[in-house]
């Protein structure tokens, strides 16, 4: 795909972030998830979630290597550029040193934006937040010598789940937004999760740009965090192991009847 039309695909990604309209991501983790998805009449884009990915590769999530998460997205990528969806990637923390290269070959598999997290996934430990909007910068600054200017960034704030406090969230946001993040993606974890007033607060304070994770059983609905005012929601891993329970019941179901 020419460059030109990558930025395209750049400014339609952004242009499916409203606040009260938001993008919903049923997110995918390879060719065969990302066909079906793409295929769907509903579908605006296609997202990749590292951790499914990670699963998909027979890894774990903090363990998975830039080249291992690459594969998927070149494929990920073609089925993107097929059906005409825009695509983002989960970079995960951007590699360490390996930012710029990590950028530039996710671009060239086909992605306008990225998920680029504020935690080390070697040390566990968060960056400082000036080092984390440096690489905020760096990363826009890199896809934008690429000649997509309107390359969309969704900043990950990993700070509650690091014992932070919701006030610490707030100021590291509002910075990822002022270096050029479209918006921030704030994650409670599986145990903590983040409360409606965490929610609304947020999207107070970043004038709607939020990502949040939909919580499929007792969570927020589509229609409710909607109707806060979030701009993204996402579903990270959730659909794969929905797939992957299926699965396993189905081969349990043919495998019993060899038994009889």
């Amino acid at each position: 795909m020419a460059v030109a039309t990558l930025n395209e695909q750049a400014v339609t990604l952004r242009s499916l972030h409203r606040p009260g309209q938001p993008l919903v991501l049923a997110n995918v983790y390879d060719i065969l998830s990302a066909t079906a998805v793409a295929a769907l009449p509903s579908c605006s884009a296609l997202a990749t979630a590292s951790y499914a990915v990670a699963r998909a590769a027979g890894t774990e999530d903090d363990d998975m290597t830039l080249e291992e998460n690459l594969n998927a997205a070149r494929g990920i990528g073609r089925v993107a550029a097929k059906h005409n969806k825009p695509l983002s990637v989960d970079l995960q923390d951007g590699y360490g040193d390996k930012l710029v290269e990590a950028v530039k070959l996710v671009v060239e598999a086909g992605a306008v934006g990225i998920n680029l997290e504020d935690c080390d996934k070697d040390t566990h430990k968060m960056y400082p937040v000036d080092v984390a909007v440096k690489r905020l910068q760096t990363a826009l600054a890199t896809a934008k010598d690429l000649g997509l200017p309107d390359f969309v960034l969704n900043a990950r704030c990993d700070t509650l789940i690091r014992g932070g406090a919701m006030d610490e969230v707030i100021e590291r946001g509002k910075k990822y937004l002022d270096a050029g993040a479209a918006t921030v993606f704030v994650w409670g974890g599986g145990q903590r999760g983040v409360s409606r007033a965490e929610v609304e607060r947020m999207v107070r304070e970043f004038q709607g740009r939020l990502n949040v994770s939909l919580k499929w059983n007792g969570g927020l609905t589509v229609k409710e965090l909607a109707e806060i005012g979030v701009a993204r929601i996402s579903v990270g891993p959730a659909i794969q192991l929905f797939a992957m329970d299926q699965y396993a019941k189905r081969a349990e179901e043919l495998l019993k009847q060899a038994e009889g």
